[in-house]
């Protein structure tokens, strides 16, 4: 079946083809299965777009959706989730680390048996992975009595360990591991950049489709830029908005927080100019894709993808810096997408979660969204308008406190560590709750910042109706059931 036919329909029934479209053999990717490269960076707020160029030129040539959350907004639990389309309460992976997540869990249970990358590989499809993969992988590593272990689904492998500071890491290169130093050369976003180029190359040459994840370990903490960035944006500060050194009202686990102090604000001033100037060198990876597949006559069929892991908060709250909330400052993470025929300079408003991208990517390139996932299809929102029975929320469920020794994310109380919750981010508020503790609402007309807790002031009926709605959510499996539970009454 040719690729986006099912994608051509869709977009006819939720509202009519975009401008400009007039037949399905006038889509380019309809005269060959399109291309895609995802880039995933580590830890980036909305607050970092403005710094990046060539995703800001990606927004005007394409579609961007604001409303794109994280169905955990910690690292292992939230790739997993993009890897399969599965919710954490699907995949088993709520943590970094083990009991209850990290690479062994969900290697352990099969996770890695069915992913986007098994399954565009068996479409057809060559598939590499670059960069992070999940947190405990390492390469060397024996796994399963295979020694420098290479999961299922991916034809070109360069994946590495303990990147996080940019220099001296390991890197699995396709079953061998290779050791990177100190040099500038070795800059771990400029070697990934290199070998995309030649990803992109080799599989031009074979004239196979292809699926490539760029999976940048910046800006997570300690935040490296390029040396030749290191000296960008001088006297830059963290943005101190509404909710900045701001304590919420009526969170338990945020009560009695005192007020940053000047060495902390300090630091998180410096910090955040160190991460504007580490996705410089990301904006310009991305410039040499888009680069490479214009001059090998690629762009008119392909999908470019831009996305993060999970958000990050940086002084709000009375919070240093970290994630793991369901405030937006975490879970709110940028979706832009350029390719075939796509509107230019759309925003859609649809509720979109990264649980979406596998199903997405799988009916791009193949015409049919897989059904045994937990995600929906973005493609009828690429296309048009979202369809009058678009989801209006989408589930977001983190295990807490953390503080487990290993754990590049293991956070202080000072940096934000709540407790377990699980979390409804909904059209215009946010509903969360914790299994022993009181519950949260925030809502976003009247309270954009979420800075007051406002569940109490709910009538009766409304609590137990978001109750009952997210304990659907939390029991879901699989497309169908999973989109129902999506749907909130009120």
């Amino acid at each position: 079946m040719l690729a986006l036919l099912t994608v051509l329909a869709l977009t006819a029934a939720c509202g009519g083809e975009p401008p400009g479209r007039t037949r399905a053999a006038d889509n380019p990717a309809a005269q060959g299965r399109p291309n895609i490269v995802v880039v995933m960076v580590d830890d980036m707020a909305m607050n970092l777009l403005p710094f990046m160029p060539n995703v800001q030129r990606m927004q005007r040539e394409g579609v961007s959706l604001p409303n794109n959350f994280t169905t955990d907004s910690l690292c292992c639990p939230s790739r997993a989730s993009t890897l399969t389309g599965r919710f954490p309460h699907s995949t088993g992976v709520f943590t970094n680390t083990a009991p209850d997540g990290g690479f062994g869990v969900f290697h352990r249970r099969g996770g890695e048996n069915d992913t986007i990358g098994t399954r565009l590989q068996a479409a057809g499809y060559r598939t590499g992975l670059m960069g992070k993969y999940l947190n405990g992988y390492q390469p060397g590593k024996t796994v399963g009595g295979t020694e420098n272990y290479v999961p299922p689904g991916w034809d070109d492998w360069q994946v590495a360990g303990k990147g996080y500071a940019g220099f001296n890491y390991a890197m699995n290169s396709n079953g061998r591991v290779a050791h990177h130093g100190g040099k500038p050369e070795d800059y771990l976003t400029d070697v990934l950049s290199a070998k995309a180029s030649d990803f992109i190359g080799s599989s031009a040459s074979q004239g196979k489709p292809f699926y490539l994840q760029l999976a940048t370990f910046t800006p997570h903490a300690p935040y490296t830029p390029a040396p030749r960035h290191a000296a960008a944006f001088p006297g830059l500060t963290a943005p101190r908005g509404p909710a900045f050194n701001q304590p919420p009202t009526n969170v338990a686990w945020l009560a009695d927080r005192p007020p940053l102090r000047p060495k902390q604000t300090a630091k998180i001033d410096q910090d955040f100019r160190k991460r504007a100037q580490s996705m410089l060198a990301i904006d310009e990876m991305i410039g040499s894709v888009q680069r490479n597949l214009q001059e090998r006559g690629l762009a008119n069929n392909t999908y470019l993808v831009f996305t993060s892991d999970n958000g990050y908060h940086m002084g709000q709250y009375r919070l240093a810096s970290g994630k793991q909330t369901a405030f937006d400052t975490d879970i709110n993470v940028p979706l832009v997408i350029t390719g075939p025929r796509l509107h230019r300079g759309a925003a859609s408003p649809a509720m979109a979660e990264n649980i979406d991208l596998a199903p997405t990517f799988v009916e791009l390139a193949t015409g049919t969204a897989p059904s045994n996932v937990d995600g929906h299809s973005l493609a009828p929102v690429l296309y048009g308008p979202p369809p009058a029975d678009w989801r209006n929320a989408v589930l977001i469920e983190h295990h807490g406190p953390s503080g487990r020794r290993g754990d590049p994310d293991r956070q202080r109380p000072v940096h934000g560590n709540p407790p377990t919750y699980n979390a409804l981010r909904l059209v215009g508020a946010t509903y969360i709750e914790y299994p022993h503790g009181p519950r949260e609402y925030y809502d976003l007309g009247r309270d954009p910042h979420q800075l007051a807790n406002a569940y109490e002031l709910l009538p009766p009926q409304r609590q137990q109706q978001l109750h009952a709605a997210i304990q659907r959510a939390v029991h879901c499996h699989h497309a169908t059931s999973c989109w129902s539970a999506q749907h909130v009454p009120g």
